[in-house]
């Protein structure tokens, strides 16, 4: 039996094709990962790769950003002194740290060990040549403080080998001696850790930390593939605004003309292209044979920005850094103003400042105060100043809550009057308020109580004519008083003379003719009033008014306590303090304990009042 030969039929056997999707479960084009590939997290180690992070931090601005910002931030401010340091050596202070540039050499210290995962600062003093001892401040002579020399880890110094075995050092497990290198590698010197200040990048774990020979890892590391995304995005972002307005011609028989046509013919075609692309501008026109069809295809660029800020806020995060300071782009959105994002940034770099900058400057300062002033004082210490500056409404209602909670301690009896202004004048520095507050009042003011103060107050003042503060007191003669009165001439003892001034009275002759008011209560009589008219009535206070009048009260209570004309008259002439009264238009001079209340309004003597002295009867 003859085989049969089977009938070809013109089919191919199926087989395995190169199509473009070639991850047929994500039907993803060819080369590009699957979402599962795109959360795997290899150990990459990018910190070990000096060339790349040279060329991100050349050539990449964000790189930079991230690198620098922080730094910058942390300096901004600087950092004051606190402890019992006069002005002048705040100044020499001052002038070594602009000298030695020491904030320059801080701030590259710190973008080197962020960028490189970790820097080295040398402290350089003259006249100690041999640096594999450990640093003594007791050796170190004035003005020999140079500043710091900075090297990466890649590029002038090696951790060695032998860790720090002292608990009570702050570099306890780290690396005891340093070694700079040459650029050959060749070790120059041997460098002891007292005399390295350490800048390192991103902490890691203690294994890790091994790995990078006691270093920490780059910043830039972390972010490396944010930093690629948003870059990929920005650069395909620019390349579509080239197909924004893309114009296309409907050929008949395109696909004949290129499969089947002569060479010759094909070449007129293209000549063809090519001068209409000639001919045609953003001004000109475009020619074409009569049935072809010419289309104008216009790109809009909606959704592209979203994305691209999506970019942006993960480089934020991931560095840190609000978008408005890492981008320097305003805040967006209505009544967006990026306060709350740039104070929670001030808060990080205020910790950093504490973890970071604290420890370096703790090392640093005590060298240099032995350079500059030629010891280190006990109470030394380092304050930050606020990075947030508040607005002036801000700082208004920070003074008044401040100064209520300080005036509410002082009227409990917390506090006297002294220690109340002195935190008052505190506050100067953060509200620039209550800087007038002299020394000289507080030392005057020093164990005054809040009833102390008040005692000056007259308590008759709107409230009637009730008994004052302490009514049995009844005063003692000022006997070496001194006074000026216009016209009547003085004894030796600074008394009046008399029979010189309206018959022959006596300033400071106590009061002796009494009787009795409506009230049954003690006063002067008329001719002791007369008295007192004389002297008193044409008189001045210590503001230039003129006594016209005396109310009769002032009478009853010159009687009841005993007061003379000259020891009113030097209350007003010259107080030991004035305050202004209860109402309107009235003041209250006092001098020792005899007070004066006095109507500027109608230039008349209101009452007396005299408090209690030590010693007094």
């Amino acid at each position: 039996m003859s085989r049969r030969k089977g009938k070809k039929t013109g089919t191919t056997k199926p087989g395995q094709t190169a199509g473009a999707f070639s991850k047929p479960l994500f039907h993803l084009g060819y080369g590009s990962q699957t979402p599962l590939e795109a959360t795997e997290y290899p150990l990459t180690r990018m910190t070990y790769d000096y060339a790349l992070l040279n060329s991100l931090y050349r050539s990449n601005w964000v790189v930079q950003n991230v690198v620098g910002i922080i730094p910058d931030d942390m300096l901004r401010e600087g950092f004051t002194v606190s402890g019992a340091i006069s002005p002048k050596y705040q100044q020499e202070l001052d002038r070594c740290l602009r000298q030695t540039q020491l904030y320059d050499r801080i701030n590259e210290g710190m973008r080197w060990g962020r960028l490189y995962g970790g820097a080295a600062g040398l402290i350089l003093i003259r006249g100690q040549e041999d640096l594999s001892k450990p640093l003594e401040l007791d050796t170190i002579l004035p003005g020999t403080f140079a500043g710091l020399y900075i090297v990466d880890r890649w590029s002038g110094i090696t951790p060695g080998m032998e860790l720090v075995s002292d608990l009570a050092d702050p570099d306890f497990g780290l690396p005891k001696y340093y070694d700079i290198n040459m650029a050959d590698g060749s070790t120059v010197v041997s460098v002891h850790h007292s005399r390295i200040i350490r800048f390192v990048g991103r902490e890691l774990p203690f294994l890790e930390k091994m790995a990078e020979m006691y270093w920490g890892e780059s910043e830039v590391e972390a972010l490396y593939a944010d930093v690629v995304k948003h870059d990929n995005v920005a650069a395909n972002m620019a390349a579509l605004t080239f197909r924004a307005n893309v114009d296309s011609m409907e050929v008949e028989n395109l696909d004949q003309l290129f499969s089947v046509a002569p060479s010759a013919i094909q070449q007129r075609f293209w000549n063809m292209m090519q001068a209409q692309s000639v001919l045609k501008s953003n001004f000109g026109m475009q020619l074409v044979n009569k049935g072809d069809a010419v289309k104008n295809t216009q790109y809009t660029f909606t959704g592209l920005q979203e994305i691209y800020d999506s970019m942006c806020l993960d480089l934020s995060g991931a560095s840190r850094i609000p978008v408005t300071k890492l981008f320097g782009r305003a805040p967006a959105g209505l009544n967006a103003t990026g306060e709350s994002d740039l104070q929670n940034y001030y808060d990080y770099v205020d910790t950093l400042r504490e973890s970071k900058l604290r420890p370096i400057l703790e090392k640093l300062l005590p060298i240099i105060a032995m350079s500059v002033w030629g010891g280190v004082p006990e109470d030394m210490d380092i304050q930050f100043p606020p990075l947030w500056t508040p607005t002036a409404k801000e700082v208004a209602e920070i003074a008044k809550a401040k100064a209520e909670t300080i005036i509410a301690a002082f009227q409990a009896n917390l506090l006297d009057q002294a220690t109340a202004q002195r935190e008052l004048k505190k506050l100067a520095e953060e509200t620039s308020m209550f800087d007038s507050i002299s020394e000289e009042t507080i030392k005057k003011n020093e164990g005054k109580t809040f009833q102390d103060v008040t005692a000056l107050r007259d308590p008759l003042m709107g409230l009637g004519f009730e008994e004052e503060i302490n009514p049995s007191f009844e005063g003692t003669a000022q006997d070496t008083a001194v006074m000026d009165y216009p016209g009547q001439p003085r004894e030796k003892n600074g008394r009046f003379a008399e029979g010189k001034m309206s018959g022959a009275v006596d300033a400071y002759e106590k009061p002796k003719g009494f009787t009795t008011n409506a009230r049954g209560e003690k006063t002067l009589d008329k001719k002791e009033r007369k008295r007192y008219d004389k002297i008193l009535i044409g008189s001045k206070t210590e503001n230039g008014d003129v006594v016209k009048s005396i109310y009769d009260h002032f009478y009853d209570r010159a009687a009841q306590r005993n007061v003379s004309p000259g020891e009113i008259l030097d209350c007003m002439k010259d107080p030991d303090i004035t305050l202004p009264g209860n109402k309107h238009g009235r003041r209250t001079y006092q001098k020792n304990h005899v007070k004066v209340v006095y109507q500027q309004t109608t230039n008349e003597l209101i009452t007396i009042i005299v408090t209690t002295q030590k010693g007094g009867t």
